[in-house]
């Protein structure tokens, strides 16, 4: 029990910050309030960081972006902070007690992403506008070290993998609660579907791609055999609203992803080759070539545009003649190789590419939704953006970390003997491929709400691969 003289000062503290407080809100400064909420995560941070990545987590498919904080430069409350924070007090105490696993830090997974990060710095030295691809380095440091280096340590306890994704996934369905309704009030029409999931998502294309990355690991989590059943009816309720969600929210590349994902799991499932795969592949490449005028001129006649019905929706996935969102993704490829041509060793500088890229674009590839102004937002591309922002090296560091994903995790997927792990990495790799399918047409990277659970889903390949339990003799 608190003694006379504790209590006392607990009271005394208390009156006195709020005596202060008062003063410091006549003179309008409201920011001495969050003293207390700022020393609470402080001591959070110091003492139980996993408690800060869990509250981080829970709060990404939550947070709001303000575009302009001065500067020109943005920041996504409360996640930037907190990440911030995190990183900062996880880099002291690797500092401070010289340790770390290194057999995470050395695996082939690590070692890409670490490549990738000194690339961006280097760019970000030559930048065109190197403030402003500084901030974007030090943006994808607070991603990368908390939720891929941090999640790492955290992931090799089979209890916090599991927290981690239901800290994700249930806010997210309260999202998209939150969404269907707006949405419904609206009669379910296309063009809201384009918004009525602000503030929390910019617009539906985030959103959807979001959704699709859960959607295999609520469906996987209905079928754990360690769960009792009223954990497994919540997983079918969460994959029921993500299913809902991702169908609603119109968001066409999101469907696609999924369609690709479904398409690994059975070649996985199979144990398909990966020289059959890869001839079909040089197959299709071929047939294409064959028949690219016949193709094309299909495509050309094809002048369905988005639309709230379904089948028609479907069918303006290949309108490359009239469907302004399709045209403007061309435009800002286009303008994307352009700046790549210009400067293809180091790019314009990472994070640059929204700023620059509006001389680049041609009077012909216009569209109705075009800005002369270039700040209608990123290459779309999470493939062709590195190319113009940070050269070759930049694109080729993104398909080698996918590399070394598939690489490492596909094998890894006949070798674990837990059931729950295999399944669950299975869904991890579908995930992850929904992302990056979803990547071709827009990139989301330097979000909050993408970049959490891809590089955590990274670090679960690679602890997976360090710790997992693995069969005795290989099949």
């Amino acid at each position: 029990m608190p003694t006379q003289f504790q209590q006392r000062l607990v009271v005394f503290i208390s009156l006195a910050f709020a005596m202060l407080n008062a003063l410091f809100f006549y003179f309008q400064l409201d920011w001495f309030a969050g003293i207390p909420l700022a020393i609470l995560i402080i001591g959070i941070a110091l003492f139980r960081l996993d408690v800060l990545i869990y509250i981080i987590v829970l709060t990404t498919p939550l947070s709001i972006t303000f575009e302009d904080v001065g500067g020109g430069l943005g920041l996504t409350l409360p996640t930037d902070p907190l990440m911030f924070g995190a990183m900062l007090v996880f880099i002291l105490k690797v500092l401070f007690d010289m340790k770390y696993d290194y057999r995470i830090l050395k695996h082939p997974i690590s070692l890409a992403i670490l490549a990738q990060l000194i690339w961006i710095f280097f760019t970000s030295i030559t930048s065109e506008l190197p403030l402003v691809s500084f901030k974007y380095f030090l943006a994808r440091l607070w991603y990368v070290i908390p939720f891929f280096f941090i999640v790492a340590l955290l992931f090799k306890y089979p209890k916090k993998v599991n927290t981690f994704w239901w800290m994700y996934m249930v806010p997210l369905s309260g999202v998209i609660i939150y969404t269907v309704i707006r949405h419904g009030l609206r009669g379910f029409g296309d063009e809201p579907a384009h918004w009525v999931m602000q503030p929390f998502f910019s617009d539906h294309t985030g959103y959807g791609a979001m959704i699709a990355f859960c959607i295999p690991i609520a469906f996987v989590y209905q079928f754990r055999t360690k769960w009792d059943i009223n954990t497994r009816i919540l997983a079918g309720f969460v994959f029921t609203v993500l299913i809902i969600g991702v169908v609603l929210s119109y968001t066409r590349a999101a469907w696609v992803s999924l369609v690709v994902a479904l398409v690994l799991m059975i070649l996985i499932a199979f144990r398909v080759k990966w020289w059959i795969v890869a001839l079909g592949g040089l197959g299709l490449i071929g047939v294409f070539f064959s028949f690219q005028v016949e193709i094309m001129h299909k495509l050309e006649k094809n002048k369905q545009d988005s639309s709230s019905d379904f089948a028609e929706h479907v069918e303006s996935i290949s309108n490359v003649a009239t469907d302004a969102s399709n045209l403007e993704r061309l435009n800002r490829w286009d303008a994307a190789f352009k700046m790549f041509f210009e400067d293809p060793v180091v790019g314009k500088g990472p994070g640059t590419y929204k700023f620059l890229y509006a001389p680049y674009q041609h009077s012909s590839n216009i569209t109705i939704i075009s800005t002369n102004f270039g700040d209608g937002g990123n290459a779309h591309s999470e493939y062709f953006g590195p190319l113009a922002e940070q050269g070759v090296l930049g694109m080729l560091l993104v398909l080698v970390i996918l590399f070394t994903f598939y690489y490492t995790g596909i094998p890894l997927y006949y070798k674990l003997v837990d059931k729950d792990e295999r399944w669950l990495l299975m869904a991890v790799l579908l995930s992850v491929t929904t992302y990056f399918v979803h990547g071709a047409l827009n990139n989301f990277l330097d979000q909050d709400k993408a970049s959490v659970p891809i590089w955590a889903a990274m670090a679960l390949v690679v602890v997976y691969d360090i710790y997992g339990k693995r069969k005795t003799i290989e099949e």
